[in-house]
């Protein structure tokens, strides 16, 4: 448990007053509830303003699917990119912004739609009665909200504001802005249910949903976004692989709309199946467009020589003619087929030599299979050059590193240089096979020149036909077989489970953060502010700054007066403040005692400036003298700026100038007052030189001849921190009260103070803290004024602090003065 002695050491070399500064607090404690119920105020209001956020996610898995119908027995090779995309590529293109813009574009996400709410303006994708078809091709007001409300059940109105005289528009279908001018104010205007819109800033059909529910009399709104910065919003949609199994995907959303997020999740998805299935059937659909474009050049060809063949047949008896060639005919077929095959690989591997070396995308590639190259080298090394090339094209959108872009460059080159020596290698095998084929054809050929001429023209004929005729089946054989393969193809993404709202799954807002948040700020904003006035107040505050700053003794405190006019004690004799008066008086006879002063005594009362309240001391204490039936007398001093006067409605006519330049004596400038054994003598008219008159021997004259008259002589001086009176009347003193006030007082004139009382200006001086308010339950000023500056007793002549006048009954007195150390002893252990 903390002691006070902890903070004392932390005092100690700090120079830091704790206990002062928890004091301060413990005072301003009204501060911390006022704040603490603002801030709770502001974070109710923010909690119940706040939309509700929600999270939707959804499952997905990553497995390598075989295509069913690709077995060896399938005459076509395709090579299917090896293993799927790996993870990390799936997760960059989810993250892409070309892929998201895809979806985006899908949904119409860039359209916004709004319902009011009892605050602001609510996500009500899913919830309106009604959908919108817009012409792409023509603007739509930009950033602007439309309002459209239903007056019947085939009837609208559309209201839009426009606070200038043109507004931007956005065209969807090239993302191009541009302005269009408008009448400032309110636009309205009315539609039926499916007529078209046509504006200059609108253009859009509004259809009703099958099932629109109660829609009369509601209203909605709608806004057209930015394309590209709707995209950017979705690009932060959440991916995340699954910790027990790497090809375990989950991509999560949050938002206020469950309905808008789970259609985007789960459209995400299958825009990434549609996407890695027509990269993972690239290979197969360049097959097969190249076969197309080849069967249409070949179609007409055989067209061309079926022509011939039934012109040559006319009139003629063509089969004794088929009879005599048949057998050669058949073995020419034969090696114009094998001669074909090397020609079709020749011409495939040149094409592809060409394409290597002035393309950039190698996306587009046949498969060698298609012109009968089965060589697993080239097969592999186009296959993985295509992929490469489809996911440098795909990253492109995402990936902003050069460096990514480099490795994907370095490697596809690495590849074109292993496939430039197998084309190399390949091509010189072709021309050995093609030279031992064109010699078998010259070695047939020259055989068929010996029959008749007939013959060896319907063979040149049948030669042509029979060779297309080949050649067109094997490549619809082919086609074919790319058909069914790409069509039983499978995505290798899967969902597991798909977005679908279940109900819940609200994570916001966290109002306990919030109210969390109010509860520290309600402590801290008063906990600075204080902190601020306790450094930057260099004031006085209460009876332990004035131990602090001096040795000299603290003879009372006197509490804030409320009242309208100096006269406390006089007009509420059992007041508090009458009551800290007495204790001072009671003090000030227990000093004079102390001195063994007897007769007369003089009190002369100063402060470090004006307004620490001297004349309103001196006038309470006069009067706690005079009510104890001691003849009391006040002199104002303060010649400079005198006062006095005003608290009894006297005139400063004449007074203690007048008696001190002998224009009067001293019964003429004594004036009586409605308090009982009470006279003041107040300053006078103000003179052009106070301090000379107050050195001059009249004032001594004065004083000895009130000492005839009076029991206690009460001096109100000007300030010793601005004039020097005060200081000259100091030899006239028994006693010096010098009054601080709270919350006025500078630090720096008890510095000042004490340098006047070491230099011996100022000698028996005591202090008097004034205007004190205790604003702490338990704090020193309180502990110190009780003890000092608080008196108890049952009349008025019954005191604190050991002093008793001599007709006090001695049971009396010892009975208060047990109270009085039982109080103090009391305020030292809390402390």
């Amino acid at each position: 448990m903390l002691d006070i002695k902890d903070f004392s050491i932390f005092e100690n070399q700090s120079g830091f007053d704790f206990k002062s500064f928890l004091i301060k607090i413990a005072s301003y404690w009204r501060w911390f509830i006022i704040s603490l119920i603002i801030t709770y105020s502001i974070a109710y209001q923010v909690n119940i303003r706040k939309e509700k956020v929600f999270a939707m996610d959804t499952l997905i898995a990553v497995k390598e699917e075989n295509n069913p119908f690709f077995t060896s027995n399938t005459s076509l090779v395709f090579n299917w990119g090896g293993t799927s995309d790996q993870v990390q590529s799936i997760t960059t293109t989810l993250q892409s912004r070309s892929h998201n813009e895809l979806v985006v574009e899908k949904l119409q996400y860039y359209i916004s739609y709004y319902s009011q709410g009892k605050y602001q303006l609510l996500d009500a994708y899913g919830a309106v009665p009604f959908y919108i078809n817009i012409d792409k091709t023509k603007g739509q007001i930009a950033g602007s909200l439309i309002a459209i409300k239903f007056l019947s059940n085939n009837v609208y109105r559309i209201k839009i504001p426009f606070s200038g005289n043109s507004v931007a528009t956005i065209k969807y279908s090239d993302k191009s802005y541009n302005e269009t001018s408008v009448v400032p104010g309110e636009f309205y205007k009315q539609y039926k249910v499916g007529e078209k819109v046509s504006l200059p800033f609108l253009n859009l059909t509004l259809q009703l949903k099958e099932n629109p529910g109660m829609y009369v009399g509601n209203e909605y709104f709608l806004q057209f976004n930015d394309f590209d910065g709707t995209v950017s919003g979705y690009k932060g949609i959440g991916v995340r692989s699954d910790d027990r199994g790497g090809s375990i995907i989950t991509l999560s959303m949050t938002g206020p709309n469950k309905a808008r997020m789970v259609e985007y999740l789960n459209a995400t998805v299958n825009m990434l199946i549609k996407r890695q299935l027509d990269a993972k059937n690239q290979f197969a659909t360049n097959t097969i467009q190249f076969i197309d474009s080849t069967l249409v050049a070949m179609e007409s060809q055989m067209k061309e020589t079926n022509n011939e063949l039934k012109t040559f047949r006319k009139d003629k008896n063509i089969y004794d003619i088929e009879a005599g060639g048949g057998k050669f005919s058949d073995k020419i077929l034969e090696y114009d087929i094998k001669k074909d095959e090397i020609t079709r690989k020749t011409a495939y591997y040149n094409s592809l030599k060409g394409y290597l070396k002035s393309s950039v995308d190698y996306s587009k590639l046949p498969a060698p299979s298609v012109a009968g190259i089965d060589d697993p080298n080239i097969v592999a090394g186009i296959s993985k050059i295509i992929s490469l090339s489809t996911q440098r094209s795909e990253m492109a959108y995402a990936v902003k590193s050069e460096k990514i872009f480099k490795d994907f460059d370095n490697q596809i080159e690495s590849l074109k240089k292993v496939l430039y020596e197998n084309i190399a290698t390949a091509k010189a095998s072709l021309q050995f096979d093609l030279a031992m084929i064109n010699s078998k054809i010259n070695e047939t050929e020259s055989t068929i020149k010996k029959l008749p001429d007939d013959q060896q023209e319907l063979i040149k004929i049948k030669r042509k036909y029979d060779l297309s005729d080949n050649v067109y089946s094997t490549f619809l054989e082919k086609r074919s077989e790319a058909d069914i393969v790409k069509a039983a193809n499978l995505s290798d993404i899967h969902f597991i489970d798909p977005a679908k709202d279940i109900g819940g799954g609200q994570i916001g807002p966290n109002t306990s953060v919030n109210y969390v948040t109010a509860f520290f700020m309600g402590l801290l904003i008063p906990l600075l502010f204080i902190f601020a006035i306790f450094f930057i107040n260099n004031t006085i505050q209460n009876a332990e700054d004035i131990g602090k700053l001096t040795k000299l003794p603290l003879l009372g405190i006197v509490g804030l007066s409320k009242d309208d006019n100096d006269l406390s004690v006089f007009n509420k004799p059992k007041s508090a403040l009458s009551e800290s008066f007495r204790a001072i008086r009671s003090s000030l006879q227990f000093l004079y005692k102390k001195q063994q002063l007897y007769g007369a005594k003089t009190l002369m009362i100063t402060s470090s400036v004006s307004g620490e309240g001297k004349t309103f001391c001196s006038l309470n204490i006069a009067t706690v003298f005079a009510l104890s039936e001691k003849k009391t007398v006040i002199i104002g001093l303060d010649l400079r700026k005198p006062k006095l006067f005003e608290e009894f409605n006297l005139t400063n006519e004449i007074g203690v100038v007048n008696y001190l330049i002998n224009q009067k004596n001293l019964d003429e400038i004594i004036n009586h007052t409605q308090i009982p054994n009470l006279d003041v003598i107040i300053s006078g008219p103000i003179p052009p030189n106070p301090a000379e008159l107050i050195l001059s021997d009249r004032m001594k004259e004065l004083l000895d001849e009130l000492k005839l008259k009076y029991d206690y002589i009460i001096l109100d001086t000007p300030p010793v921190g601005i004039v020097s009176d005060a200081l000259e009347l100091a030899q006239y003193s028994d006693v010096i009260l010098y009054i601080i006030r709270q919350n006025f007082t500078k630090k720096e004139m008890i510095t000042l103070l004490n340098n006047r009382v070491k230099r011996g200006e100022l000698n028996n001086i005591s202090i008097i803290l004034n205007g004190f308010q205790n604003k702490a339950k338990y704090g020193a000023g309180y502990g110190y004024g009780y003890g000092y500056g608080y008196g108890y007793g049952y009349g008025n002549k019954v005191y604190a602090n050991g002093y008793v006048d001599e007709d006090v009954p001695k049971n009396i007195y010892e009975a208060f003065l047990f109270k009085y150390r039982k109080i103090k002893n009391r305020i030292r252990l809390r402390f």
